[in-house]
C-alpha cells in the first residue's frame, strides 16, 4: 500500500476536513463535529500535522489573509484525495475481514 498508510486519526480527519478549503480554527471545530467531541485537536497536533501534510504534497494553501493574525486557509490535493481514497480501502478492509470473523 505503500509508506503513506496507515494514516493517524489525526492525519485522517484533518485530510477529511479540508476536502474543502478550511483554516485551522475551521479544521479543529470540523473535526469536533465529526466526532462528536471525541477527537480534540491541539493547535501543536493540528499545525504539526499541517506542515507536515505540506511537506508531502498531501494538502497546499488555499488563501492567506494578510491582515489580523494571517488566517490561511488549506484544501486537499490530488495526491492528498488519493492517499486518504487508500486509507478509507484499508479501512474498509479491516472491517470486512472483522465481519467475516464474526466481531
Amino acid at each position: 500500500m505503500g509508506k503513506e498508510s496507515p494514516l493517524t486519526e489525526a492525519v485522517y480527519y484533518i485530510l477529511l476536513a479540508v476536502r474543502k478549503p478550511n483554516h485551522g480554527y475551521g479544521i479543529i471545530q470540523d473535526v469536533l463535529d465529526m466526532t462528536g467531541g471525541r477527537v480534540n485537536l491541539g493547535p501543536g497536533t493540528l499545525y504539526g500535522a499541517i506542515n507536515s501534510l505540506l511537506e508531502k504534497g498531501w494538502i497546499k494553501l488555499y488563501s492567506e489573509e494578510k491582515q489580523s493574525r494571517k488566517k490561511k486557509s488549506y484544501v486537499i490535493t490530488s495526491l492528498g484525495v488519493e492517499v486518504f481514497k487508500k486509507e478509507v480501502m484499508r479501512l474498509n478492509e479491516l472491517i470486512k475481514n472483522s465481519e467475516k470473523m464474526g466481531v
